[in-house]
Order: structure tokens, then sequence, then C-alpha cells
């Protein structure tokens, strides 16, 4: 259990795969301490589906304007996938061409250039994910309803935003640019809209394949919706708008985000000791490169 708190990124993947293998009798994922709630990825399939059972969501009440509650736990996978998204501009190209890094002896693209630490071998600066990339890749996240603002808590990296819903408009010139933007909301009958700009251009919207990431400028903007179609669903959009990367606003799938009942969000941060770790003794000697 404690070896489970303690890993972060890919020592998680590792351990979460093992444990996959190892559950011939599907016992849960990582069982909480007595009186705690499990974390969203800490559970499997079946877990959830007792849970599912057990709290009655199916035909539950609910208030379609109120989102509360910990949804999902590995984010939209394919929510920026490459086939739906518009051209790039030339500036977009030159900018997506930049985060393509080394590559080791046995052709492995190390993604050097995502410092986030999100590729295996990449360099463990631990910079945000921020946002939207974390709505493709996240251990789940909570919504928090106050009168003035909506707070959405991430279980990876351990990051919130707020979403001001008190009628404050986007700032037309940020003072600062801010790696989850600067975010508003309101309610269009019973879907919540949020809005944001201001985007610290460092991030990328999302991983590419093989190596790399698809960019974006700070001039982007992004536009969510959110509609709580029963008890247990959320049904998600996300739009970006970024015509100097983009030549088009790129608009996402509508996505189903399920309810998690009975969970609670755990701690999970990029540890670049953690990193290291796995780096010199599993990813770098597996591509054929030096410890270093």
């Amino acid at each position: 259990m404690r070896s489970r708190i303690m890993v972060t990124g890919m020592f998680l993947t590792v351990v979460l795969a093992f444990s996959c293998v190892a559950a011939a009798q599907v016992p849960p994922s990582v069982p909480p301490p007595e009186g705690w709630g499990n974390c969203p990825r800490c559970q499997n399939n079946n877990d959830r589906a007792k849970a599912w059972r057990d709290y009655k969501v199916d035909g539950h009440p609910f208030n379609p304007k109120d989102l509360s509650g910990v949804w999902g736990y590995d984010g939209v996978a394919n929510a920026f996938d490459p086939r739906n998204m518009p051209a790039l501009t030339a500036w977009g190209k030159q900018q997506h061409e930049a985060t393509f890094g080394d590559k080791a002896p046995d052709g492995s693209p190390l993604h050097s250039k995502d410092t986030s630490g999100r590729g295996p071998g990449s360099l463990i600066n631990c910079d945000p994910y921020g946002w939207p990339r974390a709505y493709a890749y996240n251990y789940g996240f909570e919504f928090v309803m106050l009168p003035d603002r909506v707070l959405q808590f991430f279980e990876l990296n351990h990051t919130s935003r707020t979403i001001w819903t008190d009628g404050r408009k986007l700032p037309a010139d940020p003072p600062e640019q801010h790696w989850l933007g600067w975010n508003v909301g309101h309610w269009e009958s019973d879907t919540f809209v949020i809005e944001s700009s201001g985007y610290d251009e460092r991030s990328w919207i999302n991983a590419s394949n093989p190596d790399g990431g698809w960019t974006h400028s700070d001039e982007m903007k992004v536009v969510e919706r959110y509609k709580r179609i029963n008890y247990g669903t959320l049904e998600a959009e996300l739009t970006i708008i970024d015509p100097k990367t983009y030549t088009q606003p790129w608009v996402t799938p509508k996505a189903t985000i399920k309810l998690v009942p009975g969970t609670e969000l755990w701690e999970n941060f990029c540890v670049p000791s953690d990193y290291k770790q796995f780096n010199e003794t599993v990813f770098r000697p597996a591509v054929g490169v030096d410890k270093k």
C-alpha cells in the first residue's frame, strides 16, 4: 500500500499493469484504509460496477445544475484524436516540429521535449500538464459547486482550477499567462459552459504519436460544455479556438464521463526523484541508453 502511494507517473503504470495481471480473483486494485474511500484509479471494473449498484446510481434523482461528485478515472483518452484535428497553420507546423526530441540507439523516441514527464525517458522538469491536456489524461476529478465559483480538483499532480461564476469577464489582456488559463462559467439552460483564455504556451494540448506534442499559442481560447444527463453521467464537449496554430476551431467529439461513487481523490504528484529512478533502472537500459 505504501509503495502505491509513493509512486507516480510511469511507476504507477507499471504497478497497475502488474496488479491487473495478478488479479485472477479480481481483488480491489488498491484497497483503501479502513473508513476511507478508494481513489478512482485504485478500483477495477468490478469495484466500479459494485459501487454503481450499492449507491443506486441508476434512476437516482439529480439536479441538472449540480455537477458535484468525483468523475472518471483516466480522462477522455481520445478527445484530441489527430484524425479530428484541423489543419495546422504554417506557424503551428513549426511549433509542432520543434516538439520532437532525441532518439535512443534503438530508435525509440526519448520524449525529451515533453517537460511534464509524461513520456518515458522524458526530461523530468515536472512542468504542469496544463489545460486542456488534463481533460484527456487525468486520474479522476471532482467538481465542487460554490455560490460564486466552481472548483475542479484533479488527483493527477494534485492540482485544481477555479471557474468563476460571479459574472466577471475574461481579461482582455491578462497580466500573466496561466497553465490552467483564466476561467469563467455560466449556465445555458442545463449546460454549464466554461470559457477560458490567457494560457501559457509552454503546455501542450496533447502528446502526438510517436513523439512530440500538439501545441497552442498564448492566444488560445477554450470553450467547454458539461451537461449532467442523469445522476451518473456527464456529457462533455470541448472546443479549442487558436487561429494562430489551427486553421479552424478544434471541436472534440462529445464524451460521456461517469460518476465514480464512493471514491475520494488521493494524492499524486510528479516527483523528479521517482522518475529519475525509473528512467535509470528501467527505461534507459531497455532502449540501450547508458545510465546517467
